[in-house]
């Protein structure tokens, strides 16, 4: 299945080891799901590392460099506004562009509006189960 993750799944993957956002990354390291990934996503990702996780600049660009390996890299072409946070919209952009399955996060807002979205949201801990 290709996947998109929101931010807070790469933020949970990469500072808390063992826990849900740990799992989805590892089913991507194993090749059992695909992971598409946009680089306004990278963008937040790092920011949010660096800002609020005080990672220093060799380590994110590890990380950098990690998703560039894991995940296809993708280049959203239209711009969407469904959800009111922005950053969540970039979400749906690589999702739509990379005609994922589904968009994996915890974000409630993100969980909210699933119905009227251009792909399907798991939870964390149903994808992670392999449902």
């Amino acid at each position: 299945m290709k996947v998109v993750f929101d931010t807070n799944v790469f933020v949970s993957a990469l500072t808390l080891p063992g826990g849900r956002g740990d799992q989805a990354l590892g089913r991507i390291i194993a090749g059992e799901d695909s992971l598409a990934i946009a680089k306004p996503i990278i963008d937040e990702l790092l920011g949010v590392l660096a800002r609020k996780f005080a990672r220093e600049r060799e380590e994110l660009a590890r990380v950098a460099i990690f998703l560039h390996g894991v995940a296809e890299l993708v280049a959203p072409t239209e711009l969407l506004a469904v959800l009111a946070d922005a950053p969540d919209n970039r979400i749906l952009e690589c999702a739509v562009v990379a005609d994922a399955q589904a968009i994996v996060t915890g974000d409630r807002a993100m969980l909210a509006a699933r119905g009227g979205s251009p792909a399907a949201f798991e939870r964390r801990g149903t994808f992670t189960t392999g449902c």
